[in-house]
């Protein structure tokens, strides 16, 4: 089983950028995705971003491309996502998920494992 914890999240204003990390533990497979997703209240669980731990490059979801980059540090097993430029509209918990797949998916059910969450409050 696949541990994941994130840190990062916080109240920023409107502009603003916040760092997200996610370190994973326990015994990956290796071939997998990792990627965010977010949930505002009262909407649906959203894909934010993702890679293939291949090096395949990322993918973004059309709302954050441009503003958001996700990044790994694969000694430690981490990933990050660097939020800059920051909207009231990117307020939600954030989530960290991994897939046991070789090629990105956005469905959050095609996701194994998932993180605790973290708060991301963006003010106007």
């Amino acid at each position: 089983q696949v541990l994941l914890v994130e840190s990062g999240g916080g109240l920023v204003q409107a502009g603003g950028s916040l760092r997200l990390s996610c370190a994973a533990s326990g015994p990956t497979p290796s071939r997998y995705v990792m990627g965010w997703f977010r949930q505002a209240p009262g909407k649906e669980r959203e894909f934010v971003a993702a890679f293939n731990w291949n090096g395949d490059g990322a993918y973004y979801a059309d709302s954050v491309e441009g503003r958001f980059t996700i990044s790994r540090d694969n000694s430690k097993k981490s990933v990050f996502l660097q939020m800059n430029s920051l909207k009231p509209e990117d307020t939600a918990v954030y989530y960290c998920a991994g897939a046991n797949l070789a090629l990105i998916v956005t469905t959050p059910w095609r996701y194994d494992w998932w993180g605790q969450g973290t708060q991301v409050t963006v003010a106007s």
